[in-house]
């Protein structure tokens, strides 16, 4: 069927691109000219694994598209995608202009019935204040549903073509309908289609956000006891990760979450159980506990090593999670400030997000970044590990000390063999071990 999507960010880009690839006839509206000769032209603007092949694929089929006439993708479908950003204001509310101009603009051009589906994260009820917005411009008949995105940055592609359920919230037995056929590819292969009411659908998508965030401070929490004892935090994650009530996923300790998801969908829901009067004490501690994993990490640093005022660090790891070159609210952001801030000369590796994180801070003065992780280590007084890449699991132990001036590694995410670079006679430092 033809699909219409509105963005072409992270969501917006995976959803066109997924859906033309079971089949469906995509048109991808953004609203700026800004990487449109690239998508086009079959670039991807930002690192998903396997999203540029399956984006050139499908061009080549002439199953996606991209415009930047908002007239013309209304008119090409009566299913709308919303896939615009929703980013925390100062408040820390869900700012939604961008979902109320598409909104505005839908209704502005439509001539028929329109299917408006939220795949942008909104807070619960918010597709009534769409339905307010749309029936003050035009009469022909519309409606909203939500169909909540649950994808991983750096697994985008894969998670959006094998989900674990695929939620959706509608008001009639039409909506219900159009979502059987646009999803039938997947449906057909066994995936679980959830349908609930359409504020129900919006509530779950910050649910299961904020419960993964919630587990990763917890476990963030047991590790401090675990530091403070002399306990190891990678047995306790596992003797607990085992019990299939719990499940392993999300349980390992480091530096917390970032992103652009688990920090705003956790600040929302503070605002959305503040604006309807209920206690959010959990879900504030929640952030409070992960930021705290920042500044304690800096503290340790500025600790092992006396001062930094001088010394040459050498940070590896610069985007949010490995397999994607997204630096928002990644944890290097607000390390590499603060050390900069100390006086260290930083020198900055990261395989993907060189060129996000260089837009943010600047290589100038004491910053300088690098193309290869051994060549970042010469001559350094610390090695500090951010990112969990893959490619820093292993590395080669013996090269790196000798590249170093100094064999101290802090270690935010807990990759490295404890035991190995105790024999190896490194200063390591890592969090609850």
């Amino acid at each position: 069927m033809k699909i219409t999507v509105i963005g072409a960010g992270y969501v917006g880009l995976v959803t066109a691109v997924c859906l033309a690839e079971v089949g469906h006839e995509v048109l991808c509206a953004k609203k700026t000219t800004r990487n449109l000769d690239k998508l086009r032209n079959g670039i991807s603007p930002i690192y998903e694994l396997g999203l540029t092949e399956m984006l050139q694929s499908n061009l080549k089929r002439g199953r996606i598209e991209f415009t930047t006439d908002m007239e013309k993708a209304v008119e090409f479908s009566d299913v709308i995608f919303i896939c615009v950003g929703t980013p925390s204001n100062q408040k820390g509310e869900a700012d939604l202009d961008q979902v109320f101009e598409v909104s505005r603009s839908v209704a502005e051009h439509m001539d028929r019935y329109k299917l408006l589906i939220e795949k942008s994260t909104v807070p619960v009820n918010t597709h009534q204040k769409i339905e307010k917005i749309m029936s003050s411009i035009t009469d022909i008949e519309f409606e909203v549903a939500s169909n909540p995105e649950f994808l991983s940055e750096g697994n985008s592609v894969h998670n959006f073509m094998h989900p674990h359920r695929i939620v959706v919230g509608v008001a009639s037995e039409r909506a219900r309908k159009i979502f059987q056929e646009i999803y039938e590819p997947f449906t057909s292969e066994g995936y679980p289609l959830l349908f609930s009411d359409v504020a129900s659908a919006e509530i779950i998508k910050y649910a299961s956000n904020a419960f993964l965030a919630i587990k990763i401070s917890y476990i963030n929490m047991i590790a401090d006891l675990c530091e403070k004892t002399g306990a190891n935090i990678d047995y306790v994650s596992r003797g607990v990760g085992l019990d299939h009530r719990i499940g392993d996923k999300f349980l390992d300790a480091g530096l917390g979450y970032g992103g652009s998801c688990l920090p705003k969908d956790v600040n929302a829901l503070i605002e959305t159980y503040q604006e309807y009067q209920l206690d959010n004490g959990l879900l504030v501690e929640t952030r409070k506990i992960n930021q705290q994993r920042r500044e304690k990490f800096y503290e340790d640093i500025m600790e092992a090593l006396e001062k930094v005022d001088g010394k040459t660090i050498t940070i590896w790891g610069l985007a949010f999670k490995p397999n994607t070159d997204d630096i928002r609210a990644a944890p290097a952001v607000d390390i590499v400030q603060k050390l900069k801030e100390s006086g260290a000369k930083l020198k900055l590796y990261d395989p993907q997000a060189k060129e996000n994180f260089s837009r943010k801070i600047p290589e100038e003065g004491n910053i300088t970044y690098y193309q290869d992780k051994y060549e970042a280590l010469e001559d350094s007084d610390a090695l500090v590990i951010i990112t969990d890449w893959k490619e820093f699991e292993e590395p080669d132990m013996d090269k790196i000390k000798e590249l170093m001036n100094s064999p101290n590694i802090f270690d935010g995410r807990n990759i490295l063999d404890k035991e190995l670079m105790a024999q190896k006679e490194f200063n390591y430092y890592s969090m609850g071990r």
